[in-house]
């Protein structure tokens, strides 16, 4: 996903409030689907739960670290662990030790982004590690000790410097920039290092302004474009806190996968697919004139709409909630070809202004969706105006199509398990067809 943020971002962050710039998750996947030619392995299906990263920047002192307690404070019910990217500062040579003021803490140099990253990636992969522990008065790390971190529900990576490099980035589910005023930062920095770390104040604004305004514009202001959440005023916006936990609570409710891929919803079981599906649609203002005479308003569609139907699929729950709604149709031969061989399709000749409702009730390696999904693409229907509605996913199918297909949205009902070796979704439903139209051995 690009990382690019809009205009819209900008015009945002001038607002007073918590500012929501798209929640985006781009982690890596955390393991590639498996191929055509090979079922999964029990260890695929069987790997532990991955925990939800966070990443909190902003500059020196903007309250990054109350925000995390905040955070941890009300994530009570959740096992939560912080890493503070200080705790990977590189030791000082006696050579820079003997010119510390002239010793820039504020470049990314200064951090030992290797280590940070192989800490974040044992802990994702539900190990524990040991977090150096860094001497601030005599700048190097302790030689014999060191902070056991276990793996947890949530991990928090706190620091100035957290989103500077793209592959630390990578492995965080959301970003937070804890946005303060320039002097409420120094203010608190002086006593901070004043207080706690045992320098005097000639020292503290002379590092100030050598060293740490300009990092905070070259290094820390400029990843601010990364951030998915950003939060004026830093602990004091209690607002901003409360929705950050509801989304974090809402995230480790989800299915895994919902946490790698963002276009794919799992709808609660008392739920239907195709009136949730409908729900995702873009909507406008309407007014109706009621049979008392008086006016009302609601919303329609603001665009056409059509359903694509890959046959013997669940077009009669499209049509019970779209009287009249247009329906094209897709076969695919999915025996012997991998999935990929076209019997058939007669779509709307007007498809390409429509939003589409892709059915299919079972998405196995994904084949088949991806074939349907190209050919409407070739039609010119855009990849965002596509939501595929099914009733099981398995986990390779939702790799092999949010991979290729970054911009449609799947709503399912539950993910499986896995494929088994003759790619049947497990514990699955079976033949979907066969079941509904009768026609099973």
């Amino acid at each position: 996903m690009p990382e690019a943020t809009t205009s819209i971002d900008y015009v945002m962050e001038k607002a007073s409030g918590p500012h929501f710039s798209g929640l985006r998750i781009d982690g890596p996947t955390s393991s590639p689907p498996a191929s055509s030619a090979t079922a999964p392995s029990v260890a695929d299906v069987n790997a532990p739960k991955q925990p939800f990263v966070i990443g909190v920047s902003g500059g020196t002192a903007s309250g990054k670290t109350t925000v995390c307690d905040m955070i941890i404070q009300q994530l009570h019910d959740h096992r939560v662990v912080l890493v503070n990217q200080d705790s990977f500062y590189r030791g000082l040579t006696p050579e820079e030790s003997e010119r510390v003021h002239e010793y820039n803490f504020d470049h990314p140099d200064a951090f030992d982004t290797e280590q940070l990253l192989d800490c974040i990636k044992t802990l994702k992969s539900g190990q524990p590690y040991q977090v150096p522990i860094y001497d601030f008065k005599k700048h190097r790390r302790c030689s014999d000790s060191f902070r056991l971190v276990n793996a947890s529900d949530v991990i928090i990576l706190e620091g100035i410097l957290v989103f500077h490099d793209q592959r630390v980035r990578s492995l965080m589910n959301m970003k937070i920039f804890v946005d303060t005023d320039a002097d409420v930062r120094l203010a608190r920095r002086i006593r901070r290092d004043t207080v706690e770390r045992g320098r005097d104040l000639d020292s503290v604004l002379e590092q100030y302004a050598k060293f740490v305004k300009p990092a905070f514009d070259d290094f820390v202001l400029p990843s601010k474009k990364y951030a998915d959440v950003i939060i004026p005023r830093g602990g004091d916006n209690h607002v901003a806190i409360d929705l950050i936990v509801q989304h974090i609570h809402t995230k480790l409710g989800q299915h895994d996968l919902c946490k790698i891929y963002p276009n794919v919803y799992v709808i609660q079981s008392t739920f239907q697919v195709v009136e949730h599906g409908l729900g995702h649609l873009p909507f406008t203002e309407k007014q109706v004139v009621t049979p008392t005479g008086s006016m009302y308003t609601g919303v329609d569609f603001c665009k056409k709409l059509c359903g694509v139907s890959i046959v013997r699929s669940m077009e009669n729950a499209l049509r019970a909630c779209c009287k009249g709604i247009k329906i094209g149709k897709i076969l695919i031969h999915r025996d012997g070809d991998n999935g990929k061989q076209l019997i058939y399709e007669k779509l709307p000749n007007d498809i390409s202004e429509r939003h589409v409702l892709l059915l299919d009730p079972v998405l196995a390696t994904g084949n088949s969706a991806n074939q349907a999904i190209q050919l409407l693409i070739e039609k010119g229907v855009p990849e965002s105006h596509i939501i595929f509605l099914n009733l099981i996913s398995a986990p390779e199918g939702i790799h092999c199509v949010c991979k290729r297909f970054p911009s449609l949205k799947i709503v399912t009902s539950e993910i499986d398990v896995a494929l088994n070796e003759e790619f049947r979704v497990i514990p699955g439903l079976g033949e979907f067809g066969d079941r509904y139209f009768g026609t099973d051995d």
